[in-house]
């Protein structure tokens, strides 16, 4: 089984802020066409959060146009920009959205299950995962104790060492670690927010961040303290489920076509005076 993860979209109606500046929609479609071409095609893609930019309707009408080319089932995610309300409003034909309440689902059918939490707080940058959400997802963790099973959610429940996206976190890190700690099916808690791919150990599993579809964030370790971004090449996540004996073993995926590869060996043997393509270059 093969998850493809995309996260912090920030999708804008056209000439917002993020859509003339930053050209979010553009760098979204070509990550769809990226996720389309894979030689290994994945059995779904997973968008952890930030979704749109100011959780209007009019740009999940857009984002929704945006992610109609993919040819695997999407399945979304709230971050601190999005709106709940509006979401299910304009994908209320993703039946795996619940009508009223957190957006909070599972999905199964596949080798691995996913089991999505919501930790916006509306109009508020960080996160938070109250008791009732726990709760939640306790109870549906002991529903299937023996299934390798994959979190995903908005907020990552870890600092990284950047003072104000720390500011920014997520409340209620402790009673999250509880329960994973009485759950050792989960694989990997995925997470977005930071618009960097960050690995941390977290209660007994592996959390990550994924990079964004388009700008990423600054790398400004301390003693810098500031929030900057970065237009570094934006990237997926390919989360490959290799049986119990292998386990879930997570790759980076460049979003474009600007570095063709160089084969070596074609499957059957080296390949002697391998060509480079063309644009290949080690500048």
């Amino acid at each position: 089984m093969l998850i493809a993860q995309i996260s912090d979209t920030h999708v804008s109606t056209p000439k917002g802020p993020d859509d003339d500046f930053l050209h979010t929609s553009e760098h979204l479609a070509r990550a769809v066409a990226h996720l389309n071409r894979l030689d290994a095609r994945p059995d779904l893609v997973v968008i952890t959060g930030d979704l749109v930019d100011r959780g209007e309707v009019a740009e999940y009408e857009r984002l929704r146009g945006l992610l109609a080319p993919l040819t695997m089932p999407v399945f979304l995610l709230p971050g601190n920009h999005d709106d709940r309300d509006n979401l299910r409003r304009v994908f209320v034909d993703h039946a795996y959205l619940p009508r009223d309440g957190f957006l909070q689902y599972t999905v199964d059918g596949w080798p691995v299950r996913l089991v999505v939490l919501d930790t916006n707080i509306p109009g508020e940058p960080g996160g938070r995962l109250c008791a009732e959400r726990l709760a939640w997802l306790e109870a549906r963790l002991a529903e299937e104790p023996q299934r390798p099973t994959v979190v995903a959610m908005h907020h990552p429940p870890f600092s990284i060492g950047l003072p104000l996206m720390d500011s920014f976190g997520l409340d209620g890190i402790d009673g999250l670690a509880a329960v994973l700690r009485r759950h050792s099916q989960v694989e990997r808690v995925l997470c977005g927010h930071l618009h960097r791919p960050i690995v941390r150990r977290f209660a007994g599993t592996v959390a990550c961040t994924c990079p964004a579809t388009a700008h990423q964030l600054a790398l400004d370790l301390p003693p810098a303290n500031r929030l900057a971004i970065v237009m570094e090449p934006p990237a997926c996540m390919l989360h490959l489920w290799l049986g119990d004996a292998g386990g879930l073993v997570t790759h980076v995926s460049l979003i474009g076509d600007k570095h063709p590869p160089l084969t070596l060996h074609d499957g059957q043997g080296w390949v002697r005076d391998a060509q480079p393509p063309p644009g290949f270059h080690a500048t």
